[in-house]
């Protein structure tokens, strides 16, 4: 499918509309704008006069309710004030967290500098676990109200019924599509009824290397935009890479720091490949659905085309596969 030629809300977010946004809550900007590595929302990195630099984050227009971004802001401020090293919003006497200006929602963050972890060093997995621990301590103590519950409905079949309805996947690829997503569907089922009943708390639910920031030995956890109700092994699993041996060896890492503070469940552990079909599932109609967005045939080239879905069932098959494979497991 082709996007139509049409306006989008961020064409509106131009630069001068993003220092005005700064300079209703009192910043001075420099004209320094630096656009972030992200497409969902829109987010930059601004310069201020005689203070170094903010970052702005501005909210998809009718992605989130208020209500949902507020709870990911609480979230944040909550463990901030224990000292948890997360890049949380700042917050202003007229407006909260949450200011707008013209139809934006945005929030603004102190700039956090940092590397990404290196998965090598299992010290440092080792203390990323220590943190996950106490932010899932706080994560527990009481839930979400507003914001979603990590779900294989949300997650996986409405995002095969979307595909399905739209003029997305070749036709000649569509049986092998349909086929495939509803066999992955029904081994994800299975699993999450095998893992029996789990605690579903307040976490991160986007945990991957990007979003860690490595600081002088310490991890910022940053972007808290996809938290949800969900299972603690969400918040895991997606620092894991490399073959069976690595990820056993940094799985390890990451649970042996994460229990100084909080028990981990090892009946979670059967849910990682499940937890990753239900991502790479997501990921395809997230791209889908955001297609109308001008930003993402820039960005994402490769997606919609015939070569892109024949990769993707490869890698659905591969992960049908994966799927049937023993979990990892804690070793004593």
């Amino acid at each position: 499918m082709t996007p139509e030629v049409s306006s989008h809300p961020y064409d509106a977010l131009t630069p001068d509309c993003v220092m005005s946004a700064l300079e209703t809550l009192g910043f001075s900007c420099d004209a320094r704008i630096y656009p972030l590595n992200s497409y969902e929302n829109r987010v930059y990195q601004v310069g201020i006069e005689g203070a170094g630099s903010v970052v702005v984050k501005f909210y998809r227009p009718g992605r989130w309710s208020d209500a949902q971004i507020l709870e990911e802001h609480e979230f944040a401020l909550e463990l901030q004030d224990l000292e948890i090293p997360v890049a949380a919003p700042m917050t202003f006497d007229a407006f909260g967290t949450l200011p707008q200006y013209d139809i934006f929602r945005f929030a603004v963050f102190p700039r956090i500098q940092g590397r990404a972890p290196e998965l090598d060093e299992l010290d440092s997995l080792l203390t990323i676990g220590r943190y996950l621990g106490r932010v899932h301590l706080v994560g527990a103590r009481k839930p979400f109200l507003a914001r979603d519950e990590l779900s294989i409905q949300t997650m996986a079949v409405e995002s095969r019924e979307f595909l399905l309805q739209h003029d997305f996947i070749p036709g000649e690829l569509l049986p092998a599509y349909e086929s495939l997503t509803a066999n992955l569907i029904e081994r994800v089922q299975a699993l999450f009824a095998q893992a029996g009943s789990m605690t579903y708390l307040r976490i991160h639910g986007d945990c991957h290397l990007s979003n860690v920031l490595w600081q002088d030995g310490t991890p910022f956890f940053v972007d808290f935009d996809d938290a949800v109700m969900g299972p603690a092994v969400q918040d895991l699993w997606m620092l894991l890479s490399g073959d069976r041996d690595q990820r056993q060896g940094q799985l390890m890492e990451l649970v042996e720091g994460y229990s100084e503070f909080r028990n981990f469940s090892v009946a979670e552990l059967i849910l990682i490949e499940a937890l990753r079909t239900l991502r790479i599932l997501r990921y395809s109609a997230w791209l889908a659905r955001r297609w109308q967005d001008p930003a993402f045939p820039r960005t994402f080239p490769w997606f919609n085309t015939v070569r892109y879905w024949s990769d993707h069932i490869l890698e659905l098959r591969e992960q049908l596969a994966a799927l049937d494979e023993e979990p990892l497991r804690i070793m004593p």
